[in-house]
């Protein structure tokens, strides 16, 4: 499946539109052979056929339901016996509005089953055939509300700390492995799920959202640079520094023998 001058296959989830149809393109670009997957099978085969005209890379179309367990082990098995992807990106996902209290929880657990489930199950698959390949990269989109859990909604928000979460300490478990692990927190971005999730993008400042394309280069120039988190709209690096450290700082006294005094 790898061209001649690929770097291997790009795994893209959600890549028929949005964020992942532009990582799409842009993967292409950078000489990677894909493997895109999403639930609408013309979409997918009319981005297969302009990518394969503009950038004359292979391209293999896959359409699953990331909802569904069995096309989530299908493609996790891919991942696993599959030696030219050498990069997954875990971009599917799915958005909700309204609050907790009177969610269809139904529709909560299908979010759940895609922005956590299988993110989980794909990077388990992709950490453990690229640490035995000793390279490759796990790209896993998370969301700036991960950090801001109040101004949205709530399963949501908390899904998307999973996958900051996650990513952090796969990182960990994989250092030393020559895999490159990386998270990407978009602010509001301009895709299609804000229409699915009910959300009115119309209402949102216009200052707030970001085009797609930015999203996607500005990620990527993170990932260059050797980002373990990326967050596009962040002017100051050094506050996401301070953030981290002072995480750091309370890390000693997280666990100890005996509660803190203001408990006594």
């Amino acid at each position: 499946m790898t061209s001649t001058q690929s770097q291997g296959t790009a795994l893209v989830t959600g890549a028929s539109s949005g964020i992942g149809a532009v990582y799409a393109q842009r993967l292409a670009a950078r000489g990677f052979d894909l493997l895109l997957v999403a639930r609408d099978q013309q979409r997918l085969d009319e981005a297969a056929s302009k990518l394969r005209d503009e950038y004359g890379v292979q391209v293999e179309v896959l359409r699953a339901d990331l909802t569904q367990k069995d096309d989530v082990l299908k493609l996790e098995q891919r991942l696993r016996s599959d030696s030219s992807i050498s990069l997954l990106l875990n971009n599917a996902g799915v958005a909700a509005d309204g609050l907790l209290a009177n969610a269809d929880t139904d529709l909560l657990e299908r979010m759940i089953q895609l922005n956590v489930t299988a993110v989980t199950r794909l990077a388990s698959a992709a950490a453990a055939s690229f640490a035995k390949a000793g390279r490759g990269t796990i790209i896993n989109i998370a969301s700036v509300v991960a950090l801001f859990p109040e101004r949205f909604n709530a399963t949501y928000s908390a899904s998307k700390a999973y996958v900051l979460s996650l990513t952090q300490s796969l990182n960990a478990e994989l250092d030393g492995t020559g895999v490159k692990v990386q998270a990407v927190l978009p602010g509001v971005t301009r895709t299609e799920i804000w229409e699915r999730s009910g959300v009115d993008a119309s209402q949102i400042p216009a200052e707030m959202v970001m085009e797609a394309d930015e999203m996607v280069d500005a990620s990527l120039a993170g990932l260059d640079q050797g980002e373990l988190v990326t967050i596009p709209s962040l002017p100051n690096a050094a506050d996401w520094d301070a953030f981290v450290a002072a995480r750091l700082v309370m890390a000693p006294n997280l666990s100890k023998s005996q509660a803190a005094a203001r408990y006594k």
